[in-house]
């Protein structure tokens, strides 16, 4: 046996540094400082090679593995060493408050920090229009609106608050902006793209990133910024229709789809905004659950790698979809290569953490997956780890918390909506006078904050009623007034009155939906709201219809029953801005980014032409 050679106590150790005026405190910092990747003060790429050296194949695994909150326990944290978290659509703690978030985001981080490394956590969410899982956050108009606006200052704005709010609540990692250019309105996610036409969106999304991630000028890794994430990776918006089938079964008809076009089509409709959000900063692509040329997107190498990784120069991440490479050929094993190979870097499991993990320790053993490609992968991830400043602010911004959902933020969105309704008729109804006697509103949306803000709204498919703070439609309209009794409100239009009044407000629309189950074959207003108007119509001198809708929708029945037709996309949870612009307050300026088709014969876009058009790209009444 080895003699140990007799040494100075400790205790006498802290006593002669205790003498020279350091604390335990200092003395730990300084022991940390000398742990290369630990030094802030260290350029990050020597922090980054540092802590990579340090690394085993399971902890460099680990970080590449994505889960879902509800499918891990916090030692499941220091198990599998996970290298990020999220809330997927109503994956909200209990309460569902923002104090309630920090204290379940800050829970997993502290985990996080204690394993032998303590490398902290990344935590998603799809905050797609504000910080939406959180009850008492302000949410703001879905993409689609924000396009009418065409205001890049706002969009920029909308980004910044929204990361305020997240980071409040310790959630870092933004599944957004959606950069789609979404070309057929039947497609489910339409509501998430800011515009059918490339540039726009390429303006927008950039300007969204850049309120991410830059906190006024102080950049990327500012306390309030968050890890943005432009999406889905290549083409979504262009998927074709699969003819003769119903959703009815829960089949999506254009989502997760194929992209039928050649690499020139795709490379002039879709790569523009990618290739902008990369030169402004973008540090995380999620890639897309579609295909092209019948490859899934998550096993395209040529895309991937060679032209987003290499082409582009993008040195950030690449994380997959919710389960997405599920959908590769072959047994998980071969799915989990296919992904890794073709160059994806985190996998969003979401569940199973073990199996991924397994799997692709195995391959790597076989020399099925390179260790240059994994430590590639974790060499990526960790850069933005570092970048963002995790290491040194791990947890929720605490600080923040008194201004999640505050008045300034609500103004912001009530500007928000103002700018994106788009007047699309008017004869001589609007804006109104806050004079009127009476004024009859109808339509159960009306009243509906749920429907009002769409899907991705607390809960991933949304809801409908009072699901969050805010005011409705109905509310605003109250509130503009000042005067209760001049609105009378009956959701079915079943008014009885003697004479006619002189102004009757129909709100109608389609219910919140997300994803793949809002595919729709036909876009017609349901019957009964139809009936709605015609019942409405019969009882007042004007008539105004507002429509909450994720897309253009076809309104050949009540076209020539209304007065004026008010667009309003889904404004989220500050209906009284629709009101102030209502009644005179603000003047209509939203312009169409989408066109409006006559009939569903006229869709998709690229169909609409001639006649097809009702309301063409650009339109919009002052």
């Amino acid at each position: 046996m080895k003699r140990r050679k007799p040494g100075i106590p400790q205790i006498l150790i802290l006593i002669l540094l205790s003498a020279a005026g350091l604390t335990c405190q200092s003395i730990e910092q300084k022991i940390s400082n000398s742990i290369v990747y630990k030094d802030p003060n260290v350029g990050i790429e020597d922090r980054v090679t540092d802590l990579l050296s340090r690394m085993t194949l399971k902890e460099k695994i680990g970080q590449m593995t994505l889960v879902e909150k509800n499918s891990v326990r916090l030692n499941t944290i220091s198990e599998y060493l996970l290298g990020g978290v999220l809330s997927g659509g109503g994956g909200y703690p209990l309460p569902n408050t923002p104090e309630s978030w920090a204290d379940m985001t800050d829970a997993f981080q502290r985990q996080a920090l204690k394993t032998r490394l303590g490398i902290p956590l990344l935590y998603g969410a799809d905050a797609v229009h504000g910080h939406n899982n959180v009850k008492g956050t302000v949410i703001f108009p879905h993409n689609i609106g924000l396009g009418m606006t065409r205001d890049t200052d706002l969009a920029e704005k909308i980004g910044r608050m929204t990361a305020i709010e997240m980071r409040a609540t310790g959630v870092t990692w933004n599944f957004a902006p959606c950069v789609a250019v979404p070309q057929d309105i039947r497609w489910g996610r339409t509501y998430e793209g800011f515009s059918e036409n490339t540039t726009l969106v390429t303006e927008l999304a950039a300007a969204f990133l850049r309120g991410q991630q830059n906190d006024n000028g102080n950049g990327f890794g500012a306390p309030s910024t968050v890890l943005a994430t432009p999406k889905h990776f290549i083409g979504d918006g262009g998927t074709a229709w699969l003819a003769g089938l119903s959703n009815a079964g829960g089949k999506f008809l254009l989502d997760q789809g194929i992209t039928q076009c050649d690499e020139k089509t795709l490379r002039r409709l879709f790569l523009p905004p990618y290739a902008e959000a990369v030169k402004e900063g973008a540090r995380c692509i999620m890639v897309s659950f579609s295909s092209w040329r019948e490859m899934k997107m998550h096993a395209h190498k040529y895309l991937l790698t060679d032209v987003l990784k290499g082409e582009l120069g993008f040195s950030g991440f690449l994380v997959s979809d919710w389960k997405a490479i599920d959908q590769l050929g072959g047994d998980y094993y071969s799915q989990v290569v296919t992904s890794i190979n073709a160059g994806l870097d985190m996998i969003m499991i979401p569940f199973d953490a073990r199996s991924f993990g397994s799997a692709l320790e195995k391959a790597v053993e076989a020399k099925d997956v390179s260790i240059e490609r994994i430590d590639d992968a974790v060499r990526r991830i960790l850069r933005v780890k570092f970048e963002l400043g995790l290491f040194e602010r791990p947890f929720a911004n605490r600080d923040l918390l008194p201004i999640v959902g505050s008045n300034a933020h609500r103004a912001l969105a009530r500007e928000a909506v103002r700018k994106s309704l788009v007047l699309l008729k008017n004869a001589d109804a609007l804006p109104l006078s806050r004079d009127l006697p009476e004024i009859l509103v109808a339509g159960p949306l009306a009243d509906d904050l749920g429907s009002q803000c769409g899907g991705w709204t607390i809960e991933w498919q949304g809801g409908t009623g009072a699901m969050t703070e805010g005011t409705t439609i109905l509310s605003g309209i109250r509130s503009v007034l000042a005067r209760d009794s001049a609105v009378r409100y009956k959701a079915y239009g079943d008014f009885e009155t003697a004479g006619k009044a002189a102004v009757g407000i129909v709100v109608v629309g389609e219910k919140p939906y997300a994803e793949g189950l809002g595919d729709r074959a036909d876009l017609s207003l349901p019957k009964d709201q139809v009936e709605i108007v015609r019942r409405v119509r019969r009882s007042c001198a004007k008539l105004v219809v507002i429509i909450l809708s994720g897309r253009p929708i076809i309104i050949d029945q009540i076209l020539p029953l209304a007065d004026a037709i008010v667009a309003a996309w889904l404004p989220g949870t500050e209906g009284a801005g629709v009101a102030e612009v209502m009644f005179g307050d603000y003047s209509f300026s939203g312009k169409l980014s989408f066109t409006w088709p006559k009939s569903m014969a006229a869709v998709p876009l690229s169909k609409t032409v001639g006649r097809g058009v009702l309301f063409p790209y650009g339109y919009g009444l002052k």
